[in-house]
């Protein structure tokens, strides 16, 4: 992985070279961002890089090699376990910064979702950050800097990362995926410009189900007690996607009251929902699409907060449907 082979983040790609060109390496840098934008692909870009025996990123030489198959010993990566990053992980982290590299003239650890650092986990890495060891990278990658410990943050040099404009993300799905303009432009959006979920599961959920769990909702209506029920369940099933099918259903309402409002086709989000956007649009009041966006703001806040998935999506759907 190169910097020329990432997409996108051109302004970060030069920040990191000059570093690389005028040997002014920080000891430590926080990548923050939406989730799969490619910061942690930046991340090890920069370490193949630093590693490689031709300083240049090659790819071809034996360290650019190790590093593109997770096998370099000077690269050390900590992910959460399950749910955090414990005090123990970067104790053994600490141990081995404390050695000579193996290979290479530097050691580098990417700590991956760093947001998720325990307490005592955070305090710990914040002693290394505070008298790094000579010949040392830390790499932390976040989506929630704000969770991190602000003398964390001071002792980083940061660098933010931004989701990739809809029409660049869109230009690229169209070529690698082989879709038509519509399809790209419908993918490019849900994904909020994140080229991990275009191109992951949220594939087939964004441009097949999508038409499905929205005329499930939309059939909907005060009153239909058990059809209202089974939906809920069906989407308490979905544990991991449930955030990614608010989002769906939030777009439709949003499109409907953009084109309630007569904005401008460009402007919508599901362009291949035309005819369902316009229906929608002249059966429902401004006043209840508020109310059904309001009810999907409110199911996802307290899902957020792990309560009842079952009873938060009953409730979501019953607010919907009485609007």
């Amino acid at each position: 992985m190169t910097f020329a082979t990432i997409t996108g983040h051109e302004q970060q790609k030069n920040i990191l070279r000059r570093a690389l060109s005028k040997n002014r390496i920080a000891h430590a840098y926080l990548f923050e961002g939406p989730d799969g934008i490619g910061k942690r692909l930046m991340a090890l870009a920069f370490a193949r890089a630093l590693l490689c025996l031709k300083s240049t990123g090659c790819g071809d030489c034996p360290a650019c090699r190790k590093v593109d198959h997770n096998n370099h010993p000077d690269v050390h990566l900590l992910d959460a376990e399950e749910t955090t990053i414990k005090i123990d992980q970067v104790r053994s982290l600490q141990q081995e910064l404390s050695l000579r590299p193996l290979e290479g003239k530097d050691k580098i650890c990417l700590i991956d979702g760093a947001e998720q650092l325990t307490p005592g986990a955070a305090n710990a890495l914040l002693k290394t950050l505070e008298e790094p060891q000579p010949n040392t990278l830390i790499i932390l990658l976040t989506s929630h800097p704000e969770k991190l410990l602000p003398t964390i943050c001071s002792r980083c040099q940061r660098l933010p990362f931004s989701r990739l404009p809809k029409q660049q993300l869109a230009t690229i799905l169209c070529q690698r995926l082989d879709l038509n303009s519509t399809e790209a432009n419908v993918l490019a959006a849900l994904s909020d410009g994140s080229l991990k979920k275009a191109l992951g599961q949220n594939k087939q959920l964004y441009l097949e189900k999508r038409h499905n769990l929205i005329q499930s909702l939309s059939a909907l209506s005060s009153g239909s007690t058990i059809p209202t029920f089974s939906l809920a369940d069906e989407l308490a099933t979905e544990k991991d996607l449930l955030p990614d099918i608010l989002d769906i259903f939030q777009a439709f309402y949003r499109d409907v009251l953009l084109m309630k409002h007569g904005r401008p086709k460009e402007e919508l989000v599901n362009l291949d929902l035309l005819e369902s956007l316009e229906k929608q649009s002249k059966i429902l009041s401004t006043d209840s699409l508020m109310i059904k966006l309001k009810a999907l703001d409110s199911a996802r806040f307290h899902l957020q907060r792990n309560v009842n998935r079952q009873l938060a999506l009953e409730v979501m759907l019953i607010r919907m449907t009485a609007a």
